[in-house]
This record gives C-alpha cells, sequence and structure tokens, in this order.
C-alpha cells in the first residue's frame, strides 16, 4: 500500500509577500505585485512591467559570504526552503540524512549570472569573467545548494518542464515518498529571469502583456476579455512533504495531504497548448485518478491562467472536458492575476495556494476579471475571495514544449 504524504512546512519569496504570512495576507486582500521593471532601462521594450521580488535581503537568513556565491534563483529557493524547514519544525540532522532529498524545478537557471558574465567576456575577455560563474548559473545549483544546508543526502536533483517545473518537482517527490524511498522532501520551484535577454525573449514572441505600462496592477487579467499577455514575475515556492506516519510522530504542523499527481505532453507544439486542450484534460483526468477521485469531490481548482489570448479558453475547454458537469459547479481562480507568471516557480507557489486553501477554507481571487471573455464560462471567483469549504484542490500547470502537470491536495483525514 502507498504511504500517505502530507504537507509539514512552506516558504515563499514573491511579488506578493517575501514570508507565507505576508504572501497569504496579501493574496486574501487581492492585491497585485505586478509594477513597473526597476532593474534596467525598458525604454526599447514593449512590455515594461513585471513582477519583481522587492525589499529582498537574503542576510536576513543567510551569511553575506554565502549569499554572494549565489545566484538570485539559488537565494530565493534557499531562503524559502529556510522558512518551509522551520515552518516544519525540522532542523539539520534532525532525520537520518539519506531520507531526506531536495527536488526543485526551475526553468532558466542563473539567467542574472548568465547575463552579466557575458558582459565581462565581450567587454574585457575571457579572463575576466567570475570564477563562481559556471557554479552560479546552472539550474541545479538551487537544489545543491538546499541539501548542503541541511545535510540531506538522499535524491537531489531539478525538473525542468518550463512553466510546469514546480508542480513536476511536487510530484516527483510524492512519488518518492510514497514509494519509500524518503520520509522527508524539500521541493518545489524556483526562478528569477527578470533581466534585459528574459524579457527580451518573450517580448518577441509576443507572449507578455504590452497594454498596460502605465497600469501595471491591471495587466495580469486571466479569462477577461482585455487580456494580452502574462506579466513575468519571479521568485520561490517551497513545500516540506513528509510521509504520514512520521509527521504525526513528531506532532509536525500538517496543511494539507498530497494525494495525487499527473503530467503529460502534448507533444504538438513548442509553445502553444494543444487546441483542443487534450494534455492538459489527459494530466487532470492522471491526477484525479492517482487521487481515487471523482469530478465532484473536487472544490477548488487553481488555474494556469496564464492571461494570454491563447491559454485561457483552451485550458478552460481542458478543465470543462475533464470534469463534466461539475466544471460549471467548481470554484475556479489565477493567483497569476496577483503574482504574475513565476515560470518555473509558478506551479510550486500556487501548490502553496492550494494547501493555504484547505487550511484557511478560503478562495482566493482571480483579480482583473471585469468582462470575463465569452470562451472563459466558468466561475473564476472574480476579483473578491470566498470562505468557502475546501475539502480537496487541484493545481494545473501547462509549459512550453507542451508540458501539463496537476497536483491533487485534500483536508487531511484519519
Amino acid at each position: 500500500m502507498a504511504r500517505r504524504v502530507v504537507v509539514t512546512g512552506i516558504g515563499t519569496v514573491n511579488p506578493v509577500g517575501n514570508d507565507i504570512a505576508s504572501f497569504w495576507s496579501n493574496v486574501q486582500a487581492g492585491k497585485s505585485g505586478i509594477g513597473p521593471i526597476t532593474r534596467f532601462d525598458t525604454s526599447e521594450y514593449p512590455s515594461k512591467i513585471a513582477g519583481e521580488v522587492r525589499d529582498f535581503d537574503p542576510t536576513m537568513r543567510l551569511e553575506k559570504k554565502v549569499a554572494r556565491k549565489m545566484d538570485l534563483f539559488t537565494l530565493y529557493a534557499l531562503t524559502s526552503a529556510i522558512e518551509a524547514m522551520e515552518d516544519a519544525g525540522l532542523e539539520k540532522d534532525s532525520i537520518d540524512p539519506l531520507r531526506i532529498g531536495v527536488v526543485l524545478g526551475n526553468g532558466i537557471g542563473g539567467f542574472n549570472t548568465l547575463e552579466e558574465s557575458y558582459w565581462k567576456l565581450f567587454e574585457k575577455g575571457p579572463n575576466r569573467i567570475p570564477p563562481m560563474t559556471i557554479p552560479k548559473l546552472i539550474p541545479n545549483e538551487a537544489a545543491g545548494n538546499i541539501a548542503i544546508q541541511y545535510n540531506a543526502q538522499g535524491p537531489c536533483f531539478t525538473v525542468a518542464t518550463a512553466c510546469a517545473s514546480g508542480t513536476d518537482a511536487i510530484g516527483n517527490s510524492l512519488r518518492l515518498v510514497r514509494e519509500g524511498v524518503t520520509d522527508v522532501m524539500i521541493t518545489g520551484g524556483t526562478e528569477a529571469a527578470i533581466v534585459k535577454m528574459g524579457v527580451a525573449g518573450f517580448c518577441v514572441i509576443q507572449a507578455l502583456s504590452t497594454q498596460y505600462n502605465d497600469t501595471p496592477e491591471k495587466a495580469s487579467r486571466p479569462f477577461d476579455k482585455d487580456r494580452d499577455g502574462f506579466v513575468m514575475s519571479e521568485g520561490a515556492g517551497i513545500m516540506v512533504l513528509e510521509e504520514y506516519e512520521h509527521a504525526m510522530k513528531r506532532g509536525a504542523p500538517i496543511y494539507a495531504e498530497v494525494i495525487g499527481y499527473g503530467n503529460t505532453c502534448d507533444a504538438n507544439h513548442l509553445t502553444a497548448p494543444h487546441p483542443e486542450g487534450r494534455g492538459s484534460k489527459q494530466a487532470i483526468q492522471a491526477a484525479m485518478a492517482d487521487a481515487n477521485l471523482k469530478p465532484e469531490e473536487v472544490d477548488y481548482f487553481n488555474a494556469h491562467g496564464t492571461s494570454t489570448p491563447m491559454n485561457d479558453p483552451l485550458e478552460t475547454k481542458a478543465i470543462k472536458a475533464a470534469m463534466g458537469d461539475h466544471a460549471y459547479k467548481l470554484k475556479i481562480s489565477s493567483t497569476k492575476s496577483m503574482t504574475g507568471h513565476l515560470i518555473g516557480a509558478a506551479g510550486a507557489v500556487e501548490g502553496i495556494v492550494c494547501a493555504l486553501s484547505i487550511k484557511d477554507q478560503y478562495i482566493p481571487a482571480t483579480i482583473n476579471l471585469d468582462e470575463a471573455d465569452p470562451e472563459c464560462d466558468l466561475d473564476y471567483v472574480p476579483n473578491q475571495g470566498i470562505k468557502a469549504k475546501v475539502n480537496v484542490a487541484l493545481s494545473n500547470s501547462l509549459g512550453f514544449g507542451g508540458h501539463n502537470g496537476v497536483l491533487a491536495f485534500r483536508r487531511l483525514s484519519d
């Protein structure tokens, strides 16, 4: 019989809050984390807005000399992991090192380091790039640094499935604990790609919002008829997953039980979802099958909801195909309306939202939903969150490359 897995700790750094308490408070208040880009001159960029993490001080949790050796995506992840482990009541060497692992999702890696080192290479030559360039930019370094921090000698790797990375990392961690490979997993996603190359790359494929540069807080508007693209964001979301009996024996806090995971690939297009939402539908169904759920048992669905013209109606179509008639009774929201799109960290932060929704029996809003697209005709909880029964929640992620990942969470039952 598969072992049960629960969420015992959470941590985050993202545009809406630099810790769980401020993040969740701001989500409940419907606060947007989107603003003008401050990292570089955007005068030549069609999109001039992003969800930047502001007032972030890694030395609040890390020594300055340690923090200097890490790219921003690693700092976000490690800071969030420390918060999550403290939240779970776990300390370094508190369990067998071989029974704890780390799996993180990341889409791009150390883009800040890469861009900085390229400039030095071109301007000053190959001998002048910083010696920590490679150790700081490769995508596995966030997971590796967390493993070092907690002497986690079990499985440690990074999942790169674009915007589904965080979800797939948590799903892989679920399987490792279920199968008895580990008792504890530190897992989630991280991203820090708000640099010239990152923003320019998404601009040239016309993926980013450009119509709301003067009102950035209005730019991320999933399912709204006036949406015009996603808003690039950054940050990290980390969960501590723990085997149920292991958690109970030490009296750990429990947010929710992780009961299912499904992942598929559209195998159709590098950047566009399948036109019928085929892969997304199959991933939702796979997660429900893994969790032994019927559609009518799902109370809340945290949508991928990117605010792009293409994604939102196709995701709506996939939800209808997977949920049948229950799709019209289901409460759905996209918290990207507040956070923007955290790329590889998106699914992890949204998984945290599901866990908190179950804990507090609260469903966040989709803000900026002033008038729904006629093709988006479900209940997206517009503009005002609600208190509601949330026994089961699903979190949906779609990524470039056709990647689809879905997680299922349930209120803990005996």
